[in-house]
C-alpha cells in the first residue's frame, strides 16, 4: 500500500527570487527639478519685476522743424483800364520809384507786334543765364510732396519769356502809343515787384489761425503778362520793406522760452541759408500760440514764397539722460533748518521728537531721518516722512523752542539702486520727449553717471530691497 502511493513533494520558492520594481534614482532626480522648475516658473509670473536702468549722459533728438506763413509789408496795385498786361520788371526785381513796370494793351495791338518780333529774335547770353538759374534754382528747391509747384514754376517761365519779349518792345512803344491805346504804369513807391496775390498781403500775425497752415486751403493767383486783365483788378504788387515776419505755431512754454531767449538762429530749409530772427509770442484768432520770428534781411530771397519751411537750430539740453517711466514724486516732510541737527552722516540728520513715557511723563527722543532736498527760499529740508507723523513736536538742540510736524511738499526725482534698495533720489529735469527726460548732474541730492536706477517706478516702494 505504501509502495502504490507516491509522495507528494512541495516546491519551496526563495524570498531572494521575488521580482520587486526597484527605485529609479535618475527619475527621481529630474521630477525634482521639474517641480523646483515650475515653482519658480509660478513665482516669476507672481512677482513684479524690477528692472534697473544705467544712468548715462546723452541729449534729447527734438524736433525743431516748423512751417510758417511769411507777413511783409505788401502793397497791391490795381489795374488803370482792362486790357492786355505787358510786364517790363522781372518777378522779385527790385524797382525804383518812376520806374515803368507794365503796361495796358487796350487793342492788343502790341500782343500782335510782340508775337513776330519774338519768334524772328534769338536770346543773348544773358537771358540764356537767368533762364538755366531759374530752372537750377527750381530743381533744387523741388520736392515730391509739393507738386503743384510745378505750374507755378512753368508760369514764372512763361513771364520770363514774355518780359524778354516785352523788352524788346520799348523801343516801338512810342509809334504805338500814338493814339493812347498804351497805358503806361509806373512804380509808386520803391520795393520788390511780385506778380502774385493770394489774401495775406495785409494780414497781421493776430489774425492767422490754425486753418491758415494748412496747405491745402491756400490759393495762390499768378498774374501773367500778355493776359487781358478787367480794369481794378490787382494785377501787381510792390514788397516795401526790406523787414519781414515768419509766423509759426508753437507751443506755449517753448514759445515763453524762445521768446525770453529775445533772439533764435532760423534755418531756412528751402536753400539752408541761416539768419537771426527776434522772437516774440502772440495769440492767434482763437488763440492759438504763436511765434513771431522778425528778419530785417533775405526778404527778398523768399519773396515769392509764403509758406517757410525753417528749422529753429537750439542748443541741446545735454545732461543725464534717464526713461520716463524711472519718473516718480514723492511726499515729504518740510522742517525748518534749527530742528535738524547734523552728526555727520551724509544724507542723514537727527530730530529731538517729544514722545511720553509709560507713566505719562513727557520726554523726548532722538530720531534719525533722511534728508532729501533743501530750499534755499524756505530754508526747509525736504525730510523722509517713514519715522515721522503729523503733529509730532520738534525741539530745538539746547533751546525750548518747538515745531510741529504739519508741512508737506513733493520732490521729483527716481529710486537709485546702487546699495541694494530702493532710496529715492530727487532729480531736475532741463528737457524731456515722449520717452526721456534730460536732467541735471551734479546736483548735492541728484544723480550720477553710472548710478542704477529703477526703469519701472511704478512697482516699488520706497526702501524695498532689490534682488540684483
Amino acid at each position: 500500500m505504501a509502495a502504490g502511493k507516491k509522495k507528494k513533494k512541495n516546491k519551496m520558492v526563495s524570498f531572494d527570487d521575488r521580482k520587486l520594481p526597484r527605485p529609479n534614482i535618475g527619475m527621481i532626480i529630474i521630477c525634482v527639478i521639474l517641480i523646483q522648475v515650475l515653482i519658480y516658473v509660478i513665482m516669476f509670473f507672481n512677482t513684479s519685476h524690477i528692472e534697473r536702468y544705467e544712468v548715462r549722459e546723452g541729449s534729447l533728438a527734438v524736433s525743431n522743424v516748423y512751417t510758417g506763413i511769411a507777413l511783409r509789408e505788401e502793397m497791391v496795385v490795381d489795374n488803370p483800364a482792362a486790357g492786355y498786361v505787358n510786364q517790363f520788371i522781372y518777378d522779385g526785381e527790385r524797382a525804383a520809384v518812376g520806374d515803368l513796370v507794365y503796361t495796358v494793351d487796350e487793342t492788343g495791338r502790341l500782343e500782335t507786334v510782340q508775337s513776330g518780333q519774338f519768334e524772328e529774335s534769338k536770346l543773348s547770353d544773358k537771358e540764356l543765364r537767368e533762364f538755366r538759374s531759374e530752372i537750377i534754382n527750381y530743381m533744387h528747391s523741388f520736392q515730391e510732396t509739393n507738386f503743384d509747384t510745378v505750374y507755378d514754376f512753368k508760369r514764372s517761365l512763361k513771364n520770363t519769356v514774355a518780359k524778354i519779349s516785352n523788352t524788346n518792345l520799348l523801343q516801338n512803344l512810342e509809334e504805338l502809343s500814338g493814339a493812347d491805346i498804351i497805358n503806361y504804369c509806373h512804380a509808386p513807391q520803391t520795393g520788390i515787384i511780385s506778380y502774385w496775390t493770394d489774401g495775406y498781403e495785409t494780414t497781421l500775425g493776430e489774425d492767422l489761425g490754425a486753418s491758415d497752415f494748412e496747405k491745402m486751403n491756400y490759393e495762390k493767383k499768378q498774374i501773367i503778362t500778355d493776359e487781358l486783365v478787367e480794369k481794378g483788378v490787382p494785377v501787381y504788387k510792390i514788397n516795401t520793406s526790406e523787414l519781414w515776419d515768419l509766423v509759426i505755431p508753437i507751443d506755449s512754454e517753448r514759445g515763453a522760452e524762445l521768446e525770453k531767449e529775445g533772439y533764435v538762429k532760423v534755418r531756412f530749409l528751402k536753400n539752408q541759408y541761416e539768419s537771426w530772427a527776434s522772437t516774440k509770442m502772440i495769440y492767434g484768432k482763437n488763440g492759438e500760440t504763436l511765434l513771431n520770428l522778425h528778419f530785417n534781411n533775405s526778404m527778398v530771397t523768399f519773396v515769392s514764397d509764403r509758406f517757410l519751411d525753417v528749422e529753429l537750430i537750439l542748443e541741446e539740453e545735454k545732461g543725464l539722460k534717464i526713461p520716463l517711466t524711472s519718473i516718480v514724486d514723492k511726499e515729504f516732510f518740510l522742517l525748518g533748518e534749527p530742528y535738524l541737527i547734523d552728526e555727520g552722516q551724509k544724507g542723514k540728520r537727527t530730530v529731538i521728537r517729544q514722545c511720553y513715557l509709560e507713566d505719562g511723563t513727557i520726554s523726548t527722543e532722538r530720531i534719525t531721518v533722511g534728508i532729501y532736498s533743501y530750499d534755499e527760499e524756505s530754508k526747509k529740508y525736504y525730510v523722509d516722512a517713514t519715522y515721522l507723523n503729523t503733529g509730532d513736536i520738534l525741539h530745538q538742540l539746547d533751546s525750548q523752542a518747538t515745531e510741529i510736524v504739519r508741512e508737506r511738499a513733493t520732490l521729483t526725482g527716481v529710486y537709485n539702486i546702487n546699495k541694494g534698495y530702493a532710496d529715492f533720489r530727487e532729480i531736475s529735469i532741463l528737457y524731456q520727449n515722449d520717452e526721456y527726460a534730460i536732467v541735471k548732474s551734479g546736483t548735492e541730492y541728484g544723480l550720477k553717471v553710472y548710478d542704477y536706477i529703477v526703469l519701472n517706478a511704478e512697482y516699488v516702494n520706497d526702501q524695498q530691497f532689490i534682488n540684483k
